[in-house]
């Protein structure tokens, strides 16, 4: 990328620091111009773009391992985005209206189904009727292969009816839990 004469650093002698880097490998000391090697600001920034060029070929030569748990974040991430283009309006006693992100009630939905052992939620699409206060849930699974059973889905549908009332406060008319995934722990 070429740089700009503003965005160049100048030493004091007017050197540019491109050409102090070109010429970093050992000074010939038979060149014409020995401005290099008189220099107290370019053997300055040569000391210092020596110490540079050490540091990041240490790094460069590293093997670094992604740090556990790094999935996870990135995926709890992920699932907390919100975007909020598509409200649902809560049911209401008084006058005025709530309305919570589809997005939102989805994440509260993923969690409940998280919390039953061997199972991993996956997506979650919120569909809303026409009754206020409905919505029709449609959620992938994964499971444990040593927990995939009727029971673990069973438990997973209560807990996220549970989830939908208790939490956010809506009825759930149709929730089709569908398992489209086995891991091993």
């Amino acid at each position: 990328m070429e740089m700009s004469d503003t965005q160049r650093y100048m030493p004091p002698c007017g050197r540019d620091m491109e050409t102090v880097w070109e010429q970093l490998d050992p000074v010939d000391t038979d060149l014409d111009d020995s401005h290099e090697l008189t220099c107290e600001y370019c053997s300055a920034a040569r000391r210092s773009l020596v110490i540079l060029q050490e540091v990041t070929g240490r790094l460069v030569s590293e093997e670094t391992a992604p740090p556990l748990g790094l999935t996870g974040r990135i995926m709890s991430a992920v699932r907390a985005e919100v975007r909020r283009h598509h409200m649902l309006a809560l049911p209401r006693a008084e006058p005025g209206g709530v309305q919570i992100s589809e997005q939102a009630v989805a994440a509260v939905l993923r969690c409940a189904a998280d919390s039953v052992d061997g199972v991993r939620a996956r997506r979650c699409r919120i569909a809303v009727t026409e009754r206020e206060g409905t919505v029709e849930v449609e959620m992938s699974l994964a499971v444990a292969y040593r927990r995939v059973s009727a029971d673990a889905v069973d438990e997973v549908r209560e807990r996220v009816r549970a989830a939908a009332a208790a939490r956010v406060g809506i009825v759930l008319v149709r929730l089709d839990l569908t398992v489209e995934d086995l891991y091993d722990t």
